[in-house]
């Protein structure tokens, strides 16, 4: 790992136990020994957004880019997290029709936006909230895809063309519904897939640390009481098995249990208030 790693915990979470956090940055235990460990050192360099996983001179095996990288059926996570979107992951998620949802994005590059295409045509991009927008409508563009966003976070991305308003959940495509959640930014949305999936953007994640759902409410631009009167109005709402973050760890429950731990956090982030934002106090 070099000095440019920014801590954004991308690598820890595709090859737990292979890289640590140590001094503030991730830092590499100890070197592949085997053909499983070598396979997610390549998931971790060609997910980190700085690419600070790298040999002193030997070249990536791009013949060992796993991305897009299956998480379950029809759900993919995208690698190749973006600088400009602070190395937000980005998922793909293919529907029963065969179209392909883009939920944030990664880095843009024409080969690998053709490359998540084989996938199914992808018909649209959701955009979780302002700080994921950087590069939605090149990968709209290049797909022919519907680029959505909250009317409260539309400054970050004026040329949306599906604007989502209100509070009131919105169905953005057959079985995926957007539940806005203002809090973190004032325009920051959940996408529910089916019932299983919950695309969270920066809103709430799984902490390693504490193991459990967590929001970030050391790293919370607009409103942590916002956020916390959002949980309250839209938890009963909510059902899904996995929580699928932009920062943060991914976690699969069952769907009973994600509502318990759901409701939990509700309750949690009430007692919450206002703080600086600090990075370093952030529990991955």
């Amino acid at each position: 790992m070099d000095d440019r790693c920014t801590n954004c915990d991308v690598v820890r979470q595709v090859a737990p136990g292979l890289f640590v956090e140590a001094d503030g940055r991730s830092q590499l235990h100890h070197q592949p020994r085997d053909e499983r460990e070598l396979a997610q050192l390549h998931a971790a360099a060609y997910a980190c957004h700085t690419r600070s996983v790298r040999h002193p001179s030997l070249r990536l095996d791009p013949a060992l880019d796993p991305y897009p990288m299956e998480l379950d059926d029809d759900l993919y996570f995208c690698g190749h997290n973006s600088t400009q979107t602070a190395a937000a992951n980005a998922y793909l998620l293919r529907r029963p029709s065969g179209s392909v949802l883009m939920i944030d994005t990664p880095r843009w590059n024409a080969s690998l936006a053709d490359r998540y295409a084989r996938l199914g045509p992808v018909t649209d991009v959701l955009l979780t909230h302002r700080d994921h927008v950087a590069h939605g409508r090149r990968y709209a563009d290049h797909y022919g895809a519907r680029l959505w966003i909250h009317e409260d976070d539309l400054d970050a991305a004026p040329d949306a063309d599906h604007i989502l308003r209100g509070l009131d959940p919105t169905e953005v495509a057959e079985g995926v519904i957007a539940h806005p959640l203002p809090g973190h930014t004032e325009g920051s949305v959940l996408y529910i897939a089916d019932e299983r999936y919950c695309f969270s953007g920066d809103s709430l994640y799984w902490s390693r640390t504490t193991g459990d759902i967590e929001v970030a409410e050391n790293i919370t631009w607009y409103s942590i009481e916002v956020l916390a009167a959002s949980l309250a109005r839209t938890v009963d709402r909510l059902r899904f098995e996995w929580v699928l973050p932009g920062h943060g760890d991914r976690r699969r429950l069952p769907a009973d249990e994600m509502s318990r731990r759901m409701h939990a956090l509700a309750a949690r982030a009430q007692s919450l208030r206002p703080r600086p934002v600090d990075f370093t106090a952030h529990r991955w």
